[in-house]
């Protein structure tokens, strides 16, 4: 039976990574391919290494931080950074072993949703304000923690709509998180 589960975790249709406080211990031949790297360039490497920035890093994390202590799992979808530096859509998934520590060992598993969203990306700074709207935050908000005005933010907001062919933003967020509805 060992032997079956190590070949299912090795051949999994998904990519699958098991990490402590963000450093990835152990991975799948998928999550490799997935990201363009081998096994010895990821294995003991933060997560950073997926992000363009290390901002982006940190809001991640903090987006998903409350749902993994509540419920011990949280799912998104998210553009990550390939080892050629193009970016592709991923639908992510995170359960933690340690739920009063989320990040201090989880699964976590990613698969390409890229077909999804073929015609649609993003530049650095919407995918920032998207992840910030996710979070619940207005226009002010998101203006103070880019350290840009309102109005800059509205415009972003106004661009994303027209990209994604939406009226709002919860339509926005349902369309980004794969739903479809708000």
């Amino acid at each position: 039976m060992d032997s079956f589960k190590k070949i299912a975790f090795e051949q999994a249709p998904i990519g699958i990574v098991l990490t402590e406080n963000r450093v990835i211990k152990a991975c799948n031949k998928t999550f490799e391919d997935l990201f363009g790297y081998s096994r010895e360039e990821l294995i003991n490497q933060s997560f950073r290494m997926l992000y363009q920035t290390r901002r982006e890093f940190d809001e991640i994390r903090d987006i998903g931080l409350e749902p993994l202590r509540e419920t011990g799992s949280y799912t998104d979808e998210r553009l990550m950074l390939h080892r050629d530096g193009s970016m592709f859509w991923c639908r992510f998934r995170a359960h933690t072993m340690t739920q009063d520590n989320p990040l201090g060992q989880a699964i976590l598993t990613f698969a390409d949703i890229s077909e999804m969203h073929q015609s649609i990306s993003l530049t650095p700074r919407e995918r920032q304000v998207v992840m910030l709207l996710r979070k619940g935050q207005t226009s002010k908000e998101i203006a103070r923690s880019l350290s840009i005005s309102p109005r800059t933010v509205e415009d972003y907001r106004a661009t994303l709509l027209a990209k994604f062919k939406v009226k709002n933003v919860a339509e926005l967020l349902a369309h980004i998180v794969g739903t479809g509805q708000p």
